[in-house]
């Protein structure tokens, strides 16, 4: 493994804006316990620590102890679901499987905080921060508007490659058809190609891209978590959804078991959504927002409610609470489509089936996390004051930025490696955090520009994370922006698709900026791991790689070497000292939520988006089918002593019935019904 540059922060560890992980303080080793804190479709985009004595590879407990333009496809009657079986013997997928690059995702974090911003571009091509926005492009179909059509028949509008346009007609019932963009469509061409073995395909990459020694490398790198992105369809799919089901579940559980043995820590993140919640690819389909949006809105909740109970009920069991601390129930829904009053409706909804079924306060359950919704973290101040165990997502990337980026990265090796973007990171992501240590409730107002938005999420929000970030100082990478993709960047992407170019100074300047960002973040996944090959024979996508910076020198081998980076480009600040209000850790008050605040938010909400009338006249499923949970491993050899796997289900005196349509009912297309007409109540 190639040596990291050294940088200015490598003998002297300054306090910085964060301090999770001081070197050599074994004190903050504990080991875990279940009372602590715990774009597109574009980006390619945790921790069990054992009872044996920390060493200096180890990582801290996570919290102090105190107390897209769619397919021209017809809107169609939905078929019904499959029957059900009560607990069947396999279930799907573990992990999310990134297009033609087909990557299993494991995101690593380190420390939380941050936001995702929308810029505009100054001198350098650096872009300023703003407020947070979605990531950059063409957009999901949320309003009924057409976006830029991908495949069509007779009629449809076909946009060439130089940007004009021209009508296909075809009278015949031929389709244009450009290839896979997104898991339908990847499943869908899979199904088709049964001589090399149809969907079943996917089976093998689950099987072998992430690995024992993967895990055991990540932690062996410092790092304590993993979120792992996973789809509804672990659980099931509905007849015409195209997904692989019920097929990786096991390779969850062998994830599940290896983070175990290693001491990592999980963030399971319920990555896809029934009728999609953002349009994006990596939500299942790209298109349309069908997910408490139009016709088929409320419905799709309906099955998003029941697939999140479902992975609740496993990963609640003792078995694997302590190893999966955090649930992130839904990836970047989008709010400006959905609105902020419905999914808040949502997420209250959620919060309470889930607390129905955990119980409780701190080691009932998992943290629940949730994303900002693109809407800017300071948003979302005051959220549901008294809920037990909120967490706070925000992904902040460069990438999408719409920026050329074209300020150099490779300014040599010495003090100023990596030019002006690990001063960026550091300005952008903790330049106003100076009154930190002083919580936000016990002041007047503050100034809410740069990283200050950070603090005032932790001191009027709670436990705010950063999700997602990226060595991405530009847009450059293989499909980064979708299929078959785009770039912004003012340069040329080969130079950024293609490592093994790199000079010293470049490497030195990456180390410098994934520096900056880690000490600026404080709390965060880095997206991702690892990334496959393309059929170059190389990852066409490095700067989003954590395994191949490790490799090749541009990611630190201690992330806590990160501490201090940002005071030695002169943005510094105070510490946090870690206290949040007892309730929102599971402490005093945590389940207290006033019904002021309930009543403001009924479930189903009243209105839907882009529905004409009240939601009340909307298509739903009825509460009759079987439940369909998620199975236990099976161990093979047998054990010649007895091992309790749990049975998947926590809550035996959770019996509801799961939602199934409506016997003699008719239902538009949820994954196609934005402009589809409301049918009659049955």
């Amino acid at each position: 493994m190639a040596d990291r540059p050294v940088s200015a922060t490598s003998d002297t560890l300054d306090v910085a804006i964060h301090t999770p992980l001081p070197l050599g303080d074994e004190d903050l080793f504990d080991p875990p316990r279940a009372s602590y804190l715990e774009s597109e479709a574009q980006t390619p985009r945790d921790s069990y620590t054992p009872p044996f004595p920390p060493s200096a590879s180890n990582s801290g407990p996570l919290l102090p102890d105190y107390s897209k333009p769619e397919l021209d496809e017809n809107s169609g009657e939905s078929p019904a679901p499959p029957s059900r079986k009560r607990r069947p013997l396999l279930l799907l997928l573990a992990g999310l499987v990134a297009l033609a690059v087909l990557v299993l995702a494991v995101v690593l974090p380190v420390y939380f905080t941050v936001i995702k911003p929308k810029q505009r571009n100054v001198d350098g091509g650096i872009p300023e921060p703003s407020s947070t926005t979605t990531p950059a492009g063409d957009g999901p179909i949320g309003d009924g508007k057409p976006g830029k059509a991908t495949s069509g028949g007779d009629g449809s509008t076909v946009e060439t490659d130089d940007g004009s346009t021209f009508t296909y007609t075809n009278k015949f019932g031929g389709y244009s058809y450009p290839g896979s963009i997104d898991e339908w469509t990847l499943s869908t061409m899979m199904r088709a190609d049964t001589a090399n073995g149809g969907i079943n395909q996917l089976e093998n990459h689950y099987d072998t891209f992430i690995t024992e020694q993967d895990i055991a490398q990540i932690a062996g790198a410092g790092l304590n978590w993993v979120r792992v992105p996973v789809p509804f369809w672990a659980i099931e799919t509905w007849s015409g959804e195209p997904f692989l089901a019920q097929t990786s579940w096991k390779y969850i559980l062998r994830l599940l078991k290896w983070c175990r043995k290693y001491g990592i820590r999980v963030n399971l993140d319920l990555h896809t959504i029934p009728g999609s919640q953002n349009g994006y690819n990596h939500s299942g389909k790209y298109g349309q927002v069908n997910f408490l949006n139009g016709v088929m809105g409320v419905a799709n909740a309906q099955r998003a409610l029941e697939y999140i109970r479902v992975f609740t009920e496993f990963i609640s069991q003792p078995e694997y609470k302590d190893v999966v601390p955090v649930f992130s129930i839904m990836n970047e829904a989008l709010l400006s489509t959905i609105g902020r009053s419905q999914l808040t409706s949502f997420y209250l909804q959620a919060h309470t089936m889930i607390r129905n079924i955990t119980g409780y306060g701190a080691g009932n359950g998992p943290f629940i996390g949730i994303h900002d919704g693109f809407a800017g973290i300071s948003t979302w101040a005051d959220f549901l004051p008294g809920s037990d165990r909120i967490l706070l997502d925000t992904h902040p990337y460069f990438a999408f930025d719409n920026s050329p980026a074209t300020s150099p990265i490779d300014t040599g090796t010495g003090m100023n490696a990596g030019g002006v973007w690990p001063a960026q990171a550091c300005n952008r992501w903790a330049a106003g955090i100076n009154n930190r240590c002083v919580p936000q409730r016990t002041r007047g107002p503050i100034d809410l520009t740069h990283g200050s938005m950070v603090f005032f999420s932790l001191a009027t929000f709670g436990v705010t994370v950063a999700g997602e970030f990226s060595n991405g100082f530009n847009d450059c990478g293989l499909f980064l922006r979708g299929v078959p993709g785009s770039s912004t960047y003012g340069g040329n992407c080969n130079d950024w698709q293609d490592s093994s170019n790199w000079t010293a100074g470049t490497k030195a300047g990456l180390m410098q900026f994934a520096m900056a960002s880690m000490d600026a973040l404080g709390d965060f996944f880095f997206w991702t791991w690892k990334i496959g090959n393309s059929t170059a024979g190389i990852v066409e996508s490095p700067l989003w790689s954590y395994q191949l910076g490790l490799q090749n020198g541009w990611m630190p081998t201690d992330p806590r070497t990160s501490i201090g980076t940002c005071a030695a480009l002169g943005v510094s600040g105070p510490i946090f000292d870690g206290t949040f209000l007892p309730w929102q850790t599971g402490g005093v008050g945590a389940g207290t939520i006033a019904p002021s605040a309930t009543m403001q938010y009924p479930w189903p909400p009243a209105t839907i988006s882009n529905v004409d009338g009240a939601a009340s006249l909307l298509p739903t499923y009825t509460p009759t089918a079987s439940i369909v949970s998620l199975p236990p491993p099976t161990l093979s050899p047998t054990p010649t002593k007895k091992v309790d796997v749990g049975s998947g289900w926590f809550n035996s005196q959770d019996t509801a019935l799961a939602p199934t349509p409506i016997a003699g009912c008719t239902y538009p297309d949820p994954w196609n019904a934005i402009n589809a007409a409301v049918p009659p109540l049955c």
